[in-house]
């Protein structure tokens, strides 16, 4: 069994090799520019790399947390479809007496995490993990930790692919990362060192 410093290490490579951690000169759009870009999409173009992510955030979590949860749930897109996976690989480790393990997403409007009342149903009395594919300031996993409480629910642990290492919203419960990454600040465009130095554009 590998440990928890071995996965986090292949992971690492893998999430570079895979193009989600990217080195170059970005535009972002928004009137800035970074070095670094983190590209969770890329993860989710191909079935085998999100379960191998999945597997090894579940090797990463503690065991005595997952035999609490009933439920994995995950913000549209990249979150609902990491908990949805890890979900169904659970199902490979349940023990006879834990009732099968569920997935619930959140939807999102106006740039607010929503939940369908069906799936407030389904959380309501249960216990909860919150997945999603990157942490930057912890709001969302704090609107999503909301709504499972207003639906009669706890978040009882919460999950990412990548941790920036820049949240200013931590919830009391155990979070974990399968990488931490901390992107270089990026910069106005007007003063982007790159520009300056002729550096092109990164196109992908």
């Amino acid at each position: 069994m590998p440990t928890h410093d071995e996965i986090r290490r292949r992971a690492n490579d893998d999430l570079r090799k895979q193009q989600v951690v990217m080195d170059g000169h970005f535009d972002f759009g928004n009137g800035f520019h970074g070095a670094c870009y983190l590209n969770p999409h890329q993860l989710f173009r191909s079935p085998s790399v999100i379960w191998r992510v999945a597997q090894d955030l579940i090797d990463l979590t503690p065991w005595e947390v997952l035999d609490q949860t009933d439920v994995i749930a995950g913000p549209a897109t990249g979150g609902a479809l990491l908990a949805h996976t890890m979900a169904g690989l659970l199902e490979g480790r349940r023990a006879m007496t834990h009732a099968p393990y569920e997935f619930a997403p959140f939807g999102e409007a106006d740039g607010q995490a929503r939940l369908s009342p069906f799936y407030a149903r389904l959380i309501a009395g249960r216990r909860v993990v919150i997945a999603d594919d990157v942490r930057n300031t912890g709001r969302t996993f704090q609107q999503c930790a909301d709504l499972v409480r207003d639906a009669g629910g706890t978040v009882i642990a919460t999950v990412q692919i990548i941790d920036r290492c820049e949240a200013d919203i931590t919830l009391p419960v155990p979070n974990i990362a399968l990488v931490e990454y901390k992107a270089p600040p990026n910069v106005a465009a007007a003063d982007c060192p790159l520009c300056r130095a002729g550096v092109p554009v990164t196109r992908f």
